[in-house]
């Protein structure tokens, strides 16, 4: 089975929420444990919305841990994770494209533009 097919079987099961990001980590088997993953992730102030464990085919890590979380950007997330001992391989934002830098660039020239007033 593809690593695509899984990412696939994943987002199917557990559709992305507004405001959410995701991220995969690698692990031992004997260093998994939920609890200080999610222990990890709240010691952002954010809340673990899903979590599901494969196992690596590649045999690079015991297993693949997935992961979603309720922040627009998950690098505080993927810091607070690596502390706790966890690779984070990858990690994508949620809802942030490139609409969102522009409405946002824009909202902080507006400001600027206010402050100068």
């Amino acid at each position: 089975m593809s690593k695509d097919f899984k990412t696939y079987q994943v987002d199917e099961l557990y559709p992305a929420h507004e405001g959410s990001s995701h991220l995969l980590l690698g692990c031992r088997r004997d260093d998994y444990s939920a609890s200080r993953i999610a222990r990890a992730v709240e010691d952002c102030d954010a809340h673990l919305l899903n979590l599901n464990v494969m196992s690596d085919d590649d045999n690079a890590y015991d297993l693949l841990v997935d992961i979603r979380v309720n922040r627009l950007s998950g690098e505080s997330v993927a810091r607070s994770l690596a502390r706790y001992g966890y690779e984070v391989l990858d990690f994508s934002h949620g809802d942030m494209a490139d609409g969102d830098d522009s409405t946002l660039k824009s909202r902080v020239d507006e400001l600027l533009r206010y402050l100068n007033m």
